[in-house]
């Protein structure tokens, strides 16, 4: 290595036809995390290009894939994709509850609380994603304030110089009816 940087895509190359196919185009900057096959910064990344975003990669950061065969695993990635891992971690975590179960574990008790099994996981990642392709945009739940709570101002209200004037003398003339007695 040189150290040399050289174009990779010039004006003098480019035909503009990959503009046309894809109409975004970005290049993954992942910063300090660390470069793993599996990471989920390459999930986000998978997530980005099947929604139509140009992103140059190669599958052999994606979980299920094999080193040695040189090709990717689609069943390995799609049961990472669905949660079977957290799925099979869930299973696992269900069966040390059984065997100990003056152990306190937390892990899971919003599945238990809304009756979500280990098995309905990719059902619910199923319905999550076909809710997402059915309205992507992003809605926001609007917050209702509590009634009858006061605003959080902690600014003072600035004063004008005859309202000041007029807290000044409320305050000397409190002050000379109490000398008075």
């Amino acid at each position: 290595a040189t150290g040399a940087f050289k174009a990779v895509r010039t004006k003098a190359n480019d035909d503009g036809e990959e503009e046309g196919r894809f109409p975004f185009k970005a290049i993954l900057d992942i910063g300090l995390v660390r470069t793993t096959t599996g990471a989920r910064v390459f999930g986000a990344m998978k997530g980005a290009v099947d929604g139509g975003v140009a992103i140059p990669h190669k599958p052999n950061r994606f979980p299920g894939f094999n080193k040695e065969k040189g090709e990717l695993n689609a069943k390995a990635h799609k049961d990472r994709i669905f949660g079977a891992h957290v799925a099979a971690y869930m299973k696992e975590i269900a069966e040390e509850k059984k065997s100990n179960p003056d152990e306190k574990c937390t892990q899971f008790d919003a599945f238990a609380k809304n009756k979500i099994a280990a098995g309905d996981l990719e059902g619910m990642y199923k319905a999550c994603h076909a809710a997402i392709r059915a309205d992507p945009t992003k809605t926001v739940p609007k917050k209702s304030g509590k009634k009858g709570a006061k605003s959080k101002a902690f600014n003072i209200k600035k004063l004008t110089r005859k309202e000041r004037q007029a807290a000044a003398a409320k305050k000397v003339a409190a002050l000379r009816k109490s000398l008075r007695k």
